[in-house]
């Protein structure tokens, strides 16, 4: 392990990430169910991406050749979610204990600052949440801090490729990875390959798809555009106000005096991080501007570094205590033990919250499974498919696309406007305790008939 130390993590990591599915019983969210069937649908040439969820291609690199096994697309796609996602936990601790820079006989306040950093980014608000549901959102986390700890690794071509796969996911690492690109096509001239390439790729990956396979190239844009869960009041004070619910308020403190101890030590990469934090959310205020939706989970990268920047004041003031007339040695470790303890109720409230969050997507995991059940009994997709448009409720509409083996587009969840139609449909309902009811409407073919 120590003579392979990055085998050794990718390795430990992944070994956990399916330990930890497999006991948590939960299931992908709206979204991945709807990345999980771009993959599927691309295999047969049948890809329609003007559907829900919003195109992004950083899942899309994954889910298609884990379509190529089958059923078990979605243990692949859950498993690689969650593996890279807990990454972001050694990242955010490398990166806190370089930075710390504490001497060799303190060496222990380094890797007190990095167990600081990787429990304080689980602790982000909804995070461990998006981490079990296979979201993408705590992956770029992962991928903008990886790209962060190779730079400050000097490996530079590392540093490109992370926040490349990071670019692929969210549209806020764009201006980053461009001022990036620009200093290393001036700095490291056997680089310029990769950028060209690379930014070659994203610009494809996220425009050239949805122009094959959607009504337009800017889908994602026109997709995320009056959100139901966008700001309706002060665009600038309702996106800070969601940036800065994402942590509890001692955390914000610790990382406003790393910046002021950063300021008087001239340490321009701890300035530099603080100053991509305030970037990245006036770049989510602009988007909020323009009809977006703004939410929090979108300014999690900004609030990783926040939370590494708390980290580096918490191994600051254990490796090197302000020397103050007046001020005992002592006074940094204090610090540090009143900021620990003044996170210890939120800490204890948000293991609340995630075990009743447990206890609903079990209650979900159920429910899903009681529907491929259902379809199994009615004699598979490619009979049902033959019997009209299937509808569900909305927050189902991915999973009952998955399920059929269709399209997110070929799911309504306009239940009377189907019916008003007169046209064959078949809706898929759940109902309280966990089941489904199944109606089939309007039927013309004698065996869709016999549908319950």
């Amino acid at each position: 392990m120590r003579q392979h130390p990055g085998w050794a993590t990718g390795i430990g990591l992944l070994v956990f990430s399916v330990a930890l599915v497999v006991w948590a019983r939960t299931r992908p969210g709206f979204d991945p169910y709807g990345w999980l069937v771009w993959g599927r649908q691309t295999l047969t040439a049948s890809l329609d991406t003007n559907a829900a969820p919003s195109w992004k291609p950083l899942p899309y690199l994954f889910t298609v050749p884990y379509a190529l096994a089958g059923h078990y697309q979605m243990w692949l796609w859950m498993f690689t979610s969650v593996a890279v996602s807990l990454s972001g936990v050694v990242f955010a601790g490398r990166i806190a204990y370089r930075l710390t820079a504490a001497p060799p006989e303190r060496r222990w306040a380094g890797i007190a600052a990095a167990v600081f950093a990787g429990l304080a980014l689980l602790g982000i608000q909804d995070y461990s949440h998006y981490v079990l549901s296979a979201q993408s959102d705590p992956m770029i986390v992962s991928l903008c801090l990886g790209a962060i700890d190779c730079h400050l690794s000097k490996r530079h071509r590392w540093a490109f490729a992370l926040g490349a796969l990071a670019a692929l996911g969210r549209p806020e690492v764009w201006p980053f990875l461009a001022v990036y690109s620009i200093w290393a096509w001036r700095a490291i001239p056997s680089m310029r390959w990769l950028i060209g390439t690379g930014s070659a790729l994203i610009v494809l990956l996220w425009f050239g798809i949805p122009a094959i396979t959607s009504r337009t190239p800017f889908v994602a844009a026109s997709n995320a555009l009056d959100s139901g869960r966008a700001l309706r009041g002060d665009k600038v004070t309702g996106t800070i106000r969601r940036f800065l619910d994402l942590y509890a308020f001692p955390l914000e403190l610790a990382a406003l005096l790393s910046v002021v101890l950063a300021f008087l030590r001239r340490d321009r990469v701890t300035l530099v991080l603080a100053g991509g934090v305030v970037a990245w959310v006036v770049i989510e205020i602009a988007f909020a501007w323009h009809g977006w939706p703004g939410l929090a989970r979108y300014m999690f990268e900004a609030g990783a570094v926040m939370i590494v920047l708390a980290a580096v004041a918490v191994g600051r003031l254990l490796a090197d205590p302000p020397r103050l007339a007046g001020v005992p040695q002592w006074a940094g470790a204090a610090v540090v033990a009143v900021l620990v303890l003044s996170l210890v109720p939120a800490a204890i409230s948000a293991a609340r919250t995630e075990h009743k969050d447990l206890h609903a997507q079990r209650a979900r995991t159920s429910e899903i499974d009681r529907l491929a059940g259902i379809v199994r009994g009615l004699g598979g997709a490619a009979r049902l498919s033959g019997c009209g448009e299937p509808l569900t409720r909305l927050e189902y509409q991915t999973l009952l696309a998955w399920t059929l083996h269709v399209n997110v587009a070929t799911v309504g969840y306009k239940y009377s406007e189907a019916i008003a139609r007169g046209t064959p449909i078949v809706l898929f309902t759940p109902v309280p305790g966990g089941g489904w009811k199944v109606q089939a409407i309007h039927q013309v073919r004698p065996d869709c008939r016999t549908l319950p």
